[in-house]
């Protein structure tokens, strides 16, 4: 009986520190364009144009608004351990560069060292304008408000 009662203890913890182990792995998330090398190898310089690309590939990510006409593809693969920030583990941008017929003149790709972490200044915002003090913000409209068409000579009041 108390070897029983040791095997199903041991049993119970066994599964209690898989249950444990499992919590402590990281996160998997991908975001944007799912990559499929053989169809992003399959985009030819000067043999494919949008409609193939679109084709092969489907619809861009994004499609550049000024100057040469390009379609970006975005693919980001994030992890995330327990309790910490996630880290990108794989990037791809693909860029498609189109010529004025709409024929590829060539695909470019870029991975995560083009990647910049921002970190923004959360004490306050700089802004552009005149610095005031806290009295010309509590008393800088006295006098500027209703100041203009109080009905002095020419506003246009009843009786002038």
């Amino acid at each position: 009986m108390v070897s029983t009662y040791r095997a199903s203890l041991r049993i119970v913890a066994g599964l209690g520190l898989v249950a444990l182990a499992s919590g402590c792995s990281s996160i998997q998330n991908s975001r944007g364009y799912l990559v499929d090398e053989v169809l992003v190898a399959a985009v030819q310089p000067g043999l494919d144009n949008r409609e193939s690309v679109q084709g092969t590939l489907g619809r861009p990510t994004l499609i550049s608004q000024f100057g040469e006409p390009v379609w970006y593809y975005i693919s980001s693969r994030t992890e995330q351990a327990p309790f910490t920030r996630p880290r990108i583990s794989n990037h791809l941008v693909l860029a498609i560069h189109f010529d004025e017929a709409g024929n590829v003149t060539s695909a470019e790709r870029s991975g995560v060292e083009r990647v910049v972490r921002l970190d923004p200044n959360g004490d306050s915002t700089p802004t552009l304008g005149r610095d005031t003090s806290l009295l010309e913000d509590l008393f800088g409209n006295i006098g500027s408000v209703g100041a203009a068409g109080m009905g002095g000579q020419g506003g246009g009041a009843p009786g002038s």
